[in-house]
């Protein structure tokens, strides 16, 4: 048959995103692939230079997405089919153009894991992320922030006539475009995806790219790299070169064999062909391969520790199939970033599709007779040589205008366009997809004055790239711009003249507690636990007295902000005036996970810790508990020397 696309709907039961965080993420995450300086020494120099290159400083000015539960209904998510007489690759535009699934016809099996639900957990570089299929990492260190976020889509014409499908997007956190066209040519066993990542400046940029392919996972999966070392990194923050594949008495190469996750980036010779397969007890399963310039493959594995399966379970539903991560990137790590000159762009081909090798090879104990193996199957399934020419192919159509719009991604790529004039073929970013959030951007474009709101509401989101702090600079100095102002000089590393533009814009403000929250935070960034405390307390009275009604955007205003005050008040011991917070809270959301956990630590400052304990065997969950976060375990152990309860065990490295 003909290749095919078409749009369907596939209904997951699903947990909603919820509104972002209105108030501007000054500080990242707790990213747990970060090294310090001192664990830096001793790695090669390259690799210390690239793990160095600008990491995030903020998340600015992407929002932190924390504001999901866990109770799923049924719900209807746009998909695109892709379809030939052999394959069948399902995507998700509106969640990051994730593919879902791919299924190999011809064998009647599914190729990736396939996760049966739609649950975000606090796993991205701004929270929100899900598990399963094949996601497309751009922009830092970590999951992207576009894990959750619809991308543009639209059918573009393919190398051999039919059609392609077309992803694209500006990243924000490195203000870039990028695209990912997924082709699969007819009678193929693997589906192609070229992708190309763009700098329209001047300046250079740091670029970040990791393709991260979900396999099942089972006690005979065997993961297979042209690898004979590794670079692990655990969560204790080292990273080491390792044997492969047997390490610390084990064949790491199975993911159960670990008890704790860890990170294995294979350190693959220049010279050799990339790829990396999954494969089951027969020897079958899933391989990728790609042009050279992706030069780094890693496996991620949750291990058969508690810990492991307990995020496994969070993430999915319970008793169902488990699963592990191989992963394709620019760098040998996913540390490390790569320069890319203004004007310049990074282009690829990747190739996804099912493998089948002998299996008692694949499974010997001879690392290098299954590498081979595997590597001999591929050749025979698709040769070094079709990889270059089929991205070759590619590559002419990689400027091909969109023919049918298939989905419609955000509108800060327009507003970038329209400051500018770039000129991107084949990625349009039209006008008219600038929406509510772009328009006092692109009325500061216009005017060169930053609107005052028209109805009292917290702060839309700021820019800080430096043109529009530069626009920002030369408006008039009303309280709103001054708030952005600070923003946008904070994000680029001037402390001291944000926190000026903070206090001058509170001077008029009619909105106080967004600039006394930042004012806060600048405190806690130089060490006055105590005055941050104050400003925190000051900022959730105003808010209180100035919110309007409990719709999405004041909840959330008022759920962040209160979050973050008690945890300023109790690090300095002011447990009533914490208390006095969390009261004014709205009963649904005291009754969230997050807030039955910071209760039980009020309860603990208090004195009260046989109350805190009934908290935890009452039971919560906290739907946004961060990867690699201890604290159910911190506060578990200030109440009891008892083992920690398996409900409450997300502990992901050894305990000291």
């Amino acid at each position: 048959m003909a290749t095919t696309v078409r749009r369907t709907v596939l209904t997951l039961p699903a947990a909603t995103v919820g509104p972002p965080n209105p108030l501007p993420a000054l500080r990242p995450l707790d990213e747990m692939h970060s090294l310090d300086e001192r664990a830096r020494q001793g790695l090669p120099r390259d690799m210390a230079r690239q793990i160095g290159y600008e990491p995030l400083r903020t998340l600015l000015p992407v929002r932190v997405l924390d504001g999901y539960g866990r109770e799923r209904t049924p719900t209807r998510l746009d998909a695109i089919v892709i379809e030939n007489e052999r394959l069948r690759a399902t995507v998700l535009p509106g969640l990051g153009g994730r593919i879902h699934s791919l299924h190999h016809k011809a064998a009647g099996r599914e190729l990736l894991y396939r996760n049966p639900v739609f649950q975000p957990a606090d796993f991205a570089l701004n929270g929100a992320w899900f598990s399963g299929g094949i996601e497309w990492n751009i922009g830092a260190t970590g999951h992207t922030t576009l894990s959750c976020a619809p991308l543009h889509a639209a059918l573009v014409p393919a190398p051999d006539g039919g059609e392609m499908v077309r992803l694209w997007e500006w990243e924000r956190l490195r203000d870039l475009p990028f695209q990912v066209d997924l082709w699969l040519p007819a009678d193929s066993d693997f589906l192609h995806v070229g992708v190309r990542i763009r700098n329209p400046h001047e300046r250079p940029a740091p670029v970040y790219w990791w393709s991260n392919i979900a396999v099942e996972e089972h006690e005979s999966t065997r993961v297979i790299a042209p690898a004979d070392e590794a670079w692990h990194f655990g969560y204790e923050r080292s990273l080491r070169r390792v044997p492969v594949p047997d390490f610390q008495g084990a064949d790491r190469t199975y993911p159960l064999r670990s008890e704790y996750p860890a990170d294995y980036f294979y350190d693959v010779p220049a010279e050799a062909r990339k790829w990396i397969a999954s494969l089951d007890e027969g020897g079958r399963g899933l391989v990728q391969t790609s042009t050279d310039i992706l030069r780094g493959r890693k496996l991620f594995l949750w291990g058969s520790g508690r810990g492991g399966r307990r995020w496994q379970d969070w993430l999915t539903e319970p008793g169902t199939t488990r699963y592990a991560e191989i992963q394709a990137g620019l760098a040998r790590t996913q540390l490390e970033h790569i320069r890319l000159d203004g004007g310049e762009e990074f282009s690829w081909l990747e190739s996804y599709g099912p493998l089948a090798a002998d299996a008692a090879t694949v499974h010997g104990d001879d690392w290098s007779a299954a590498r081979a193996e595997v590597g001999s199957r591929l050749s025979e399934a698709l040769p070094r040589t079709a990889v270059d020419a089929a991205y070759e192919a590619w590559r002419p159509y990689a400027d091909a205008e969109p023919a049918e719009t298939l989905a419609t991604g955000s509108g800060w790529g327009a507003l970038e366009v329209l400051r500018e004039g770039h000129k991107l073929p084949g990625t349009p970013f039209d006008e008219s997809t600038l929406g509510e959030e772009q328009a006092p951007w692109r009325e500061l474009l216009r005017t060169g004055v930053f609107p005052e709101p028209r109805r009292v509401t917290p702060p839309g989101p700021s820019l800080v790239a430096p043109h529009w702090r530069d626009m920002l600079e030369t408006a008039p100095a009303d309280p709103l711009a001054e708030y952005h102002l600070g923003v946008a000089q904070w994000h680029a590393g001037d402390l001291a003249q944000a926190v000026r533009s903070w206090e001058r814009g509170l001077e008029l403000a009619p909105s106080r507690w967004p600039l006394l929250r930042c004012l806060a935070v600048a405190d806690q960034q130089g060490g006055n636990a105590q005055r941050a405390a104050e400003r925190y307390a000051e900022a959730f009275d105003d808010l209180c007295e100035e919110r309007r009604d409990d719709g999405d955007s004041w909840t959330a205003a008022t759920v962040a902000l209160g979050r973050e005050a008690i945890a300023a008040l109790l690090a300095v011991r002011r447990t009533a005036e914490a208390r006095d917070v969390w009261s004014r809270l709205r009963p649904s959301v005291l009754e969230r996970g997050r807030f039955r956990l910071i209760d039980a630590q009020l309860l603990l400052a208090e004195g009260r810790a046989a109350e805190a304990r009934a908290v935890f065997d009452a039971g919560f969950e906290v739907a946004d508990l961060r990867e690699g976060a201890e604290i159910l375990g911190e506060v578990w152990s200030a109440l009891t020397d008892e083992p920690l309860p398996d409900a409450y065990d997300y502990r992901m490295r050894p305990q000291s």
